[in-house]
């Protein structure tokens, strides 16, 4: 390896948009380098690298927005992003630093947006406008804080750019679904994104999307755990408004997505696989956390339901990883982000169509999440527990009920297929819970032991009282 990408092997684990922790790093290869800004010897330089991290035989690839400036020239704000020294490109040792932290080279990046050029040489990050869209330069991004996936840069009350960090060859799903839903009240804007070509690969890959910006807003995940708090210490609490407003708005995202994009029904054989699919997860997830294998009889009893169903299910593009965390609530209503997946999942498998009650049930969850998040590390009180499970069911059956007044199909309708997706996504939380936070797991676990004991063969139990894991 090169000096850089030994820097970047030791600083790579720690940022917090890396997929591969706890898992060492073999080797890391830079694949691709952009040049952005070159200011000279003096002054900053702001680089696009494209990064594989080798991790027990499997590869990876990552974005770096790379800043360099010489040792002394580095403002003390930014040496707690520094990467290390090294000799970029053969020059003189120069500082090199994550520069999404830079003032002076986010608003860079931005003005990018307004050059009049539109290069179609393949090998360049190409910055590219919606057709009748002008990006206006408006000063440096401000970084936020709480994503895990990404990094996003917001300018002003303008602009939001995010920057995709795990990159799979393609156009991210985030792209493609904001631009179906372009002039949609329920997304912000599309403005523009980043492409380059990856070595090997005839699709442009997305590197970055900008949107307007959507001020005054707050995140749902910040409303539904202040309400619970709010009820926990005593007071008067109810979201179940607000939760029947975003099962509407949820439906008329999906109707938005069947007229614009293609639709298909799920067959009896690929159903099956489906089920496979979810039973295969359950034995991964039983063979490392061994207190689920208990439980997993019950579980793949629902599994065995789903995979009988006999009824038409209509599969169409989803949000794919929707919860509490991927919605936003100005004064107008509910604004729903982040339309990528999983990141850690090939784009391929993303774009793949699915049943909208895979979104609903990821919301399903997320309720329940907020309800059991403030009583995690708290001495059992009954009542409080009782609350918050409270709290969850009404706000489960609102977000329901409004769904379906929204022309979704009705989830009391689909308890089957609903309850086989919770599961799903249960499941999934267990393996989260006992690779990132072991002190957590109980309450995964807890919530499909109390579900799993109630279903029988074609009953209409979900699962309830389990955590979604925040994205």
């Amino acid at each position: 390896m090169s000096q850089l990408e030994e820097l970047l092997a030791v600083w790579l684990p720690r940022q917090r948009w890396f997929s591969g922790k706890g898992i060492p790093i073999r080797q890391v290869r830079i694949e691709s380098r952009y040049t952005l800004v070159s200011a000279g010897p003096g002054g900053p330089d702001l680089n696009v690298l494209v990064i594989q991290a080798g991790q027990r035989g499997l590869s990876s690839r990552y974005q770096v927005l790379l800043g360099s400036r010489p040792p002394r020239s580095l403002p003390p704000d930014l040496a707690r992003t520094a990467i290390g020294v090294c000799q970029v490109a053969g020059g003189r040792p120069r500082v090199v630093y994550d520069a999404a932290h830079d003032p002076q080279l986010t608003a860079l990046l931005l003005e990018r947006f307004t050059a009049q050029e539109n290069t179609g040489r393949r090998g360049r990050v190409r910055f590219r406008t919606l057709p009748g869209t002008t990006v206006t330069a408006c000063g440096p991004g401000r970084l936020l804080t709480g994503e895990q996936s990404n990094t996003s840069l917001v300018y002003g009350r303008d602009y939001v750019l995010k920057t995709f960090r795990r990159l799979w060859p393609g156009h991210n799903p985030d792209l493609e679904l904001n631009m179906a839903l372009s002039g949609s009240p329920y997304v912000a804007r599309p403005c523009g994104w980043i492409e380059a070509d990856l070595s090997g690969h005839s699709t442009p890959t997305t590197l970055a999307l900008l949107q307007t910006f959507v001020p005054d807003a707050t995140d749902g995940w910040v409303l539904a755990t202040e309400n619970v708090r709010t009820l926990l210490e005593g007071a008067e609490a109810d979201f179940s408004e607000e939760a029947a407003r975003l099962g509407r708005t949820t439906a008329e995202v999906h109707s938005s997505l069947a007229r614009a994009l293609p639709t298909d029904v799920l067959s009896p054989s690929a159903a099956a696989e489906l089920a496979d699919a979810m039973v295969e997860r359950l034995a991964m997830a039983s063979a490392e956390v061994p207190e689920l294998a208990e439980h997993a009889p019950r579980v793949m009893e629902a599994y065995a339901d789903f995979a009988r169903v006999d009824e038409p299910l209509p599969i169409q593009r989803i949000h794919g990883d929707y919860h509490l965390g991927q919605v936003i609530r100005p004064e107008s209503g509910w604004v729903l982000l982040d339309f990528e997946g999983e990141p850690t999942v090939p784009v391929r498998e993303r774009q793949r169509l699915s049943s909208p009650l895979r979104d609903v049930a990821g919301m399903l969850r997320s309720f329940d999440y907020a309800a059991g998040y403030l009583l995690v590390g708290q001495d059992e009180d009954p009542e409080l527990s009782w609350a918050a499970r409270a709290w969850a069911r009404r706000n489960r059956d609102a977000f329901c009920r409004g769904y379906a007044d929204g022309g979704g199909a009705d989830p009391e309708k689909h308890l089957t297929v609903l309850r086989a997706f919770e599961f799903d996504k249960a499941v999934y939380e267990v393996l989260y819970e006992a690779r990132n936070r072991p002190n957590w797991l109980r309450v995964p676990l807890e919530s499909i032991a109390t579900a799993a004991s109630g279903v029988t063969a074609g009953s209409g139990t979900t699962v309830a009282g389990a955590p979604q894991v925040p994205g």
